[in-house]
Protein backbone atom coordinates (compact mmCIF):
# COMPACT_ATOMS: atom_id res chain seq x y z
CA UNK A 1 0.00 0.00 0.00
CA UNK A 2 1.01 4.10 -0.99
CA UNK A 3 2.82 5.69 2.24
CA UNK A 4 2.38 9.37 2.84
CA UNK A 5 4.61 11.55 4.68
CA UNK A 6 2.38 12.57 7.80
CA UNK A 7 3.02 16.56 7.61
CA UNK A 8 6.35 17.57 9.94
CA UNK A 9 5.73 14.46 12.23
CA UNK A 10 7.74 12.61 9.54
CA UNK A 11 6.06 9.60 9.98
CA UNK A 12 5.98 7.58 6.82
CA UNK A 13 2.10 5.86 7.35
CA UNK A 14 0.71 3.95 4.36
CA UNK A 15 -2.67 5.76 3.29
CA UNK A 16 -5.58 3.54 5.44
CA UNK A 17 -5.27 3.12 8.98
CA UNK A 18 -7.44 2.14 11.58
CA UNK A 19 -10.33 3.81 13.75
CA UNK A 20 -10.30 2.28 16.99
CA UNK A 21 -14.38 3.33 17.79
CA UNK A 22 -16.05 0.31 16.70
CA UNK A 23 -14.04 -2.55 18.18
CA UNK A 24 -16.23 -1.47 21.76
CA UNK A 25 -18.91 -3.43 20.42
CA UNK A 26 -16.87 -6.89 19.94
CA UNK A 27 -15.83 -9.48 21.69
CA UNK A 28 -12.09 -8.99 23.01
CA UNK A 29 -11.19 -12.22 20.37
CA UNK A 30 -12.81 -10.30 17.66
CA UNK A 31 -11.52 -7.20 18.13
CA UNK A 32 -7.88 -8.77 18.43
CA UNK A 33 -8.48 -10.51 15.32
CA UNK A 34 -9.57 -8.04 13.47
CA UNK A 35 -6.24 -5.58 14.27
CA UNK A 36 -4.18 -8.68 12.98
CA UNK A 37 -5.98 -8.59 9.86
CA UNK A 38 -5.08 -5.03 9.40
CA UNK A 39 -1.87 -5.27 10.29
CA UNK A 40 -0.94 -8.45 8.14
CA UNK A 41 -2.98 -5.99 5.22
CA UNK A 42 -0.30 -3.23 5.84
CA UNK A 43 -1.87 -1.15 7.93
CA UNK A 44 0.20 0.45 10.01
CA UNK A 45 -1.35 3.61 11.94
CA UNK A 46 -3.75 2.65 14.53
CA UNK A 47 -5.81 5.46 16.34
CA UNK A 48 -7.78 5.07 19.50
CA UNK A 49 -8.39 7.36 22.85
CA UNK A 50 -8.44 7.57 26.47
CA UNK A 51 -12.52 7.89 25.99
CA UNK A 52 -12.92 4.57 23.77
CA UNK A 53 -13.43 2.66 26.71
CA UNK A 54 -11.80 -1.00 25.95
CA UNK A 55 -10.27 0.06 22.35
CA UNK A 56 -6.95 0.85 23.94
CA UNK A 57 -6.31 -2.21 25.27
CA UNK A 58 -7.51 -4.57 22.44
CA UNK A 59 -4.69 -2.80 20.28
CA UNK A 60 -2.28 -3.36 22.95
CA UNK A 61 -3.05 -7.09 23.08
CA UNK A 62 -3.13 -7.23 19.12
CA UNK A 63 0.17 -5.57 18.47
CA UNK A 64 1.98 -7.55 20.78
CA UNK A 65 5.78 -8.40 19.81
CA UNK A 66 5.00 -5.93 16.79
CA UNK A 67 5.26 -2.67 18.48
CA UNK A 68 7.96 -1.98 15.90
CA UNK A 69 5.47 -2.43 12.44
CA UNK A 70 3.04 0.39 13.64
CA UNK A 71 2.66 3.58 14.99
CA UNK A 72 0.37 4.41 17.58
CA UNK A 73 -2.16 7.41 17.80
CA UNK A 74 -4.12 8.00 20.93
CA UNK A 75 -6.07 10.98 22.39
CA UNK A 76 -7.27 12.59 26.08
CA UNK A 77 -10.02 15.35 26.46
CA UNK A 78 -8.95 16.34 29.56
CA UNK A 79 -9.17 19.60 30.32
CA UNK A 80 -7.04 19.83 33.28
CA UNK A 81 -3.04 19.05 33.94
CA UNK A 82 -4.09 16.29 36.17
CA UNK A 83 -6.38 15.35 33.93
CA UNK A 84 -4.18 14.93 30.92
CA UNK A 85 -1.16 13.20 32.94
CA UNK A 86 -3.87 10.60 34.24
CA UNK A 87 -5.33 10.16 30.84
CA UNK A 88 -1.67 9.58 29.10
CA UNK A 89 -0.30 7.16 32.01
CA UNK A 90 -3.70 5.00 31.57
CA UNK A 91 -3.25 4.72 28.18
CA UNK A 92 0.35 3.76 28.41
CA UNK A 93 -0.58 1.21 30.44
CA UNK A 94 -3.49 -0.08 28.39
CA UNK A 95 -1.66 -0.17 25.16
CA UNK A 96 1.22 -1.78 26.71
CA UNK A 97 3.90 0.24 25.22
CA UNK A 98 6.74 2.84 26.41
CA UNK A 99 5.97 5.77 24.43
CA UNK A 100 2.69 6.93 22.05
CA UNK A 101 3.56 7.91 18.43
CA UNK A 102 0.66 10.17 18.00
CA UNK A 103 -0.91 12.25 21.39
CA UNK A 104 -3.61 14.59 20.60
CA UNK A 105 -5.90 16.59 22.05
CA UNK A 106 -9.62 15.42 21.60
CA UNK A 107 -12.68 17.28 20.36
CA UNK A 108 -10.86 21.01 20.40
CA UNK A 109 -14.10 23.45 18.73
CA UNK A 110 -13.95 26.34 20.52
CA UNK A 111 -11.75 29.13 21.17
CA UNK A 112 -12.17 29.51 25.13
CA UNK A 113 -10.47 25.47 24.94
CA UNK A 114 -8.01 26.21 22.58
CA UNK A 115 -7.05 29.51 25.11
CA UNK A 116 -6.68 26.88 27.86
CA UNK A 117 -4.12 24.64 25.64
CA UNK A 118 -2.03 27.44 24.73
CA UNK A 119 -2.00 30.00 27.85
CA UNK A 120 1.35 31.14 28.15
CA UNK A 121 1.29 30.73 31.84
CA UNK A 122 0.14 27.29 32.37
CA UNK A 123 -1.82 25.83 29.60
CA UNK A 124 -2.22 22.35 28.79
CA UNK A 125 0.28 22.30 25.70
CA UNK A 126 2.89 22.07 27.86
CA UNK A 127 1.64 19.28 29.43
CA UNK A 128 2.12 17.34 26.01
CA UNK A 129 5.66 19.30 25.71
CA UNK A 130 7.13 17.65 29.07
CA UNK A 131 5.49 14.42 27.94
CA UNK A 132 7.37 14.53 24.64
CA UNK A 133 11.06 15.44 26.39
CA UNK A 134 10.28 12.63 29.12
CA UNK A 135 9.94 10.25 26.20
CA UNK A 136 6.33 9.19 26.65
CA UNK A 137 5.12 10.39 23.67
CA UNK A 138 6.79 11.42 20.30
CA UNK A 139 4.47 13.95 18.19
CA UNK A 140 1.88 16.21 19.08
CA UNK A 141 -2.10 16.63 17.44
CA UNK A 142 -5.28 18.02 17.83
CA UNK A 143 -8.90 16.97 16.77
CA UNK A 144 -11.41 18.92 15.92
CA UNK A 145 -15.33 18.74 14.45
CA UNK A 146 -15.55 22.38 13.33
CA UNK A 147 -13.76 23.68 10.64
CA UNK A 148 -13.28 27.51 11.07
CA UNK A 149 -11.80 26.51 14.64
CA UNK A 150 -9.62 23.66 12.60
CA UNK A 151 -8.08 26.38 10.54
CA UNK A 152 -7.59 28.35 13.53
CA UNK A 153 -5.29 25.18 14.68
CA UNK A 154 -3.45 24.70 11.82
CA UNK A 155 -2.38 28.37 11.95
CA UNK A 156 -1.47 28.06 15.69
CA UNK A 157 1.64 26.40 14.30
CA UNK A 158 1.91 24.28 17.47
CA UNK A 159 0.30 20.76 16.15
CA UNK A 160 2.00 18.66 13.96
CA UNK A 161 -1.54 17.02 12.81
CA UNK A 162 -4.99 17.95 12.88
CA UNK A 163 -7.65 14.77 12.68
CA UNK A 164 -11.00 16.48 11.20
CA UNK A 165 -14.12 14.62 9.06
CA UNK A 166 -14.08 14.52 5.73
CA UNK A 167 -15.82 12.54 2.91
CA UNK A 168 -17.86 13.32 0.06
CA UNK A 169 -20.60 14.45 2.14
CA UNK A 170 -19.01 16.67 4.73
CA UNK A 171 -16.59 17.50 1.84
CA UNK A 172 -15.80 21.61 2.89
CA UNK A 173 -12.24 20.49 4.13
CA UNK A 174 -10.94 20.34 0.49
CA UNK A 175 -11.41 24.04 -0.48
CA UNK A 176 -9.13 25.91 2.21
CA UNK A 177 -8.19 23.14 5.48
CA UNK A 178 -6.23 20.83 3.49
CA UNK A 179 -4.41 23.64 1.83
CA UNK A 180 -3.59 25.08 4.60
CA UNK A 181 -2.75 22.09 6.10
CA UNK A 182 -0.19 21.71 3.31
CA UNK A 183 0.87 25.56 3.88
CA UNK A 184 1.42 24.65 7.36
CA UNK A 185 2.78 21.01 7.03
CA UNK A 186 0.43 19.60 9.19
CA UNK A 187 -0.57 16.36 8.53
CA UNK A 188 -4.39 15.56 7.50
CA UNK A 189 -6.13 12.33 9.28
CA UNK A 190 -9.11 11.72 7.85
CA UNK A 191 -11.44 10.82 10.58
CA UNK A 192 -15.22 9.60 8.91
CA UNK A 193 -13.75 8.72 5.65
CA UNK A 194 -17.62 6.68 5.71
CA UNK A 195 -19.43 9.33 7.37
CA UNK A 196 -19.65 7.88 10.69
CA UNK A 197 -21.06 4.52 9.29
CA UNK A 198 -23.59 6.32 7.57
CA UNK A 199 -21.77 5.75 3.72
CA UNK A 200 -22.26 1.98 3.57
CA UNK A 201 -20.33 1.87 -0.51
CA UNK A 202 -16.87 1.75 -0.01
CA UNK A 203 -15.53 2.11 -3.29
CA UNK A 204 -17.47 5.27 -3.92
CA UNK A 205 -16.40 6.42 -0.48
CA UNK A 206 -12.69 6.01 -1.18
CA UNK A 207 -12.81 6.51 -4.84
CA UNK A 208 -13.44 10.19 -3.82
CA UNK A 209 -10.95 10.09 -1.45
CA UNK A 210 -8.18 8.99 -3.61
CA UNK A 211 -8.18 12.22 -5.38
CA UNK A 212 -6.19 13.49 -2.47
CA UNK A 213 -2.78 11.96 -2.30
CA UNK A 214 -1.65 13.45 1.24
CA UNK A 215 -4.20 12.72 3.28
CA UNK A 216 -4.36 9.52 6.28
CA UNK A 217 -7.57 7.79 6.32
CA UNK A 218 -8.71 6.43 8.90
CA UNK A 219 -12.23 3.96 8.49
CA UNK A 220 -13.38 2.85 12.01
CA UNK A 221 -13.27 -0.89 11.16
CA UNK A 222 -15.31 -4.19 12.75
CA UNK A 223 -15.19 -6.99 10.39
CA UNK A 224 -12.54 -7.96 8.51
CA UNK A 225 -14.05 -7.91 5.05
CA UNK A 226 -14.56 -4.19 5.19
CA UNK A 227 -10.74 -3.58 6.25
CA UNK A 228 -9.90 -6.19 2.92
CA UNK A 229 -12.34 -4.44 0.36
CA UNK A 230 -10.87 -1.26 1.80
CA UNK A 231 -7.57 -2.43 1.24
CA UNK A 232 -8.64 -4.00 -2.13
CA UNK A 233 -9.93 -0.82 -3.90
CA UNK A 234 -5.89 0.30 -3.66
CA UNK A 235 -5.17 -2.34 -6.48
CA UNK A 236 -7.92 -1.39 -8.84
CA UNK A 237 -8.83 1.86 -10.45
CA UNK A 238 -9.19 4.91 -8.53
CA UNK A 239 -10.84 6.74 -10.74
CA UNK A 240 -15.11 6.10 -10.34
CA UNK A 241 -17.22 4.19 -13.39
CA UNK A 242 -20.15 6.48 -14.88
CA UNK A 243 -22.47 4.29 -12.39
CA UNK A 244 -20.17 5.02 -9.18
CA UNK A 245 -20.20 9.00 -9.89
CA UNK A 246 -24.13 8.96 -10.49
CA UNK A 247 -24.55 6.82 -6.93
CA UNK A 248 -22.48 9.41 -5.37
CA UNK A 249 -24.26 11.96 -6.87
CA UNK A 250 -27.92 10.53 -5.23
CA UNK A 251 -26.44 9.91 -1.80
CA UNK A 252 -25.42 13.49 -1.69
CA UNK A 253 -28.62 14.36 -2.66
CA UNK A 254 -29.80 11.69 -0.25
CA UNK A 255 -27.77 12.11 2.65
CA UNK A 256 -26.70 15.70 1.99
CA UNK A 257 -30.19 17.26 3.42
CA UNK A 258 -30.04 15.28 6.61
CA UNK A 259 -26.45 14.88 7.40
CA UNK A 260 -25.17 16.58 10.54
CA UNK A 261 -21.85 18.36 10.19
CA UNK A 262 -21.05 19.37 13.56
CA UNK A 263 -20.15 22.93 12.83
CA UNK A 264 -22.19 24.28 15.34
CA UNK A 265 -23.11 27.09 13.50
CA UNK A 266 -26.91 26.31 15.12
CA UNK A 267 -25.66 27.58 18.42
CA UNK A 268 -26.67 29.16 20.53
CA UNK A 269 -29.86 27.16 21.47
CA UNK A 270 -32.23 29.05 23.96
CA UNK A 271 -32.82 25.69 25.89
CA UNK A 272 -29.26 24.63 26.19
CA UNK A 273 -29.82 21.61 23.59
CA UNK A 274 -26.50 20.38 22.87
CA UNK A 275 -28.52 19.57 18.97
CA UNK A 276 -24.93 18.69 17.31
CA UNK A 277 -24.54 15.78 19.76
CA UNK A 278 -28.33 15.23 19.28
CA UNK A 279 -28.29 14.94 15.36
CA UNK A 280 -25.74 12.52 15.26
CA UNK A 281 -27.00 9.91 17.68
CA UNK A 282 -27.84 7.59 14.96
CA UNK A 283 -24.31 7.33 14.22
CA UNK A 284 -23.42 6.37 17.84
CA UNK A 285 -25.79 3.28 17.46
CA UNK A 286 -24.04 2.15 14.34
CA UNK A 287 -20.74 2.66 15.70
CA UNK A 288 -20.75 1.79 19.57
CA UNK A 289 -22.11 -1.09 21.80
CA UNK A 290 -25.20 -0.13 23.48
CA UNK A 291 -23.95 0.40 26.68
CA UNK A 292 -22.32 3.57 25.49
CA UNK A 293 -24.93 5.11 25.28
CA UNK A 294 -27.52 3.36 27.66
CA UNK A 295 -25.01 3.93 30.49
CA UNK A 296 -23.72 7.40 29.77
CA UNK A 297 -24.95 9.63 32.79
CA UNK A 298 -24.62 12.46 29.64
CA UNK A 299 -26.82 11.00 26.91
CA UNK A 300 -29.51 10.47 29.25
CA UNK A 301 -29.12 14.43 29.83
CA UNK A 302 -28.73 15.28 26.44
CA UNK A 303 -32.09 13.43 25.86
CA UNK A 304 -33.83 15.22 28.54
CA UNK A 305 -32.76 18.57 27.07
CA UNK A 306 -34.37 17.49 24.13
CA UNK A 307 -37.98 17.32 25.69
CA UNK A 308 -37.45 21.05 25.98
CA UNK A 309 -37.41 22.04 22.97
CA UNK A 310 -39.17 25.36 21.86
CA UNK A 311 -39.57 24.67 18.60
CA UNK A 312 -38.34 28.10 18.01
CA UNK A 313 -36.72 27.34 14.45
CA UNK A 314 -33.94 29.41 14.70
CA UNK A 315 -31.58 26.74 15.02
CA UNK A 316 -32.57 26.65 10.94
CA UNK A 317 -33.17 29.90 10.65
CA UNK A 318 -28.23 29.58 11.18
CA UNK A 319 -27.68 26.46 9.72
CA UNK A 320 -25.60 26.74 6.68
CA UNK A 321 -27.00 22.80 5.38
CA UNK A 322 -30.77 24.18 5.78
CA UNK A 323 -31.36 20.91 7.86
CA UNK A 324 -34.35 20.16 9.35
CA UNK A 325 -33.19 20.09 12.16
CA UNK A 326 -36.20 19.94 14.65
CA UNK A 327 -37.33 16.81 12.60
CA UNK A 328 -33.77 15.52 13.21
CA UNK A 329 -33.85 15.93 16.88
CA UNK A 330 -36.98 14.00 17.06
CA UNK A 331 -36.22 11.22 15.31
CA UNK A 332 -33.23 10.81 17.03
CA UNK A 333 -35.32 10.81 20.99
CA UNK A 334 -37.43 8.26 19.72
CA UNK A 335 -34.95 6.48 18.11
CA UNK A 336 -33.00 6.45 21.67
CA UNK A 337 -35.97 5.68 23.32
CA UNK A 338 -36.85 2.16 21.19
CA UNK A 339 -33.35 1.31 22.23
CA UNK A 340 -33.75 2.11 25.79
CA UNK A 341 -37.34 0.17 25.52
CA UNK A 342 -35.90 -3.50 23.57
CA UNK A 343 -32.90 -3.14 26.49
CA UNK A 344 -34.69 -2.92 29.22
CA UNK A 345 -37.28 -5.59 28.55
Amino acid sequence: MEKIRLGKTGLMVNRIGFGGIPIQRLTEDEAVTIIKRCLDLGVNFLDTANGYTVSEERIGKAIKGRRDDVYIATKSGGRTRKDIEQHLELSLKRLDVDYIDLYQFHGVNDQATLDKILDPEGGLYKVFVEAKKAGKIRHIGITSHHLDMAKTLVKTGHFETIMFPFNFITCEPADELLPLCREYDVGFIDMKPMAGGMLENAAVAFKYLFQFPDILMIPGIAKIHEIEEIVGLFGGPHEMTAAEQAEMKRLTEELGTRFCRRCDYCQPCSEEIAISMLMTFPSFVKRLPPDWYLKSPWIPQLMEKAVNCSDCGECEERCPYHLPIREMMKESYNLYEEIKAKHQS
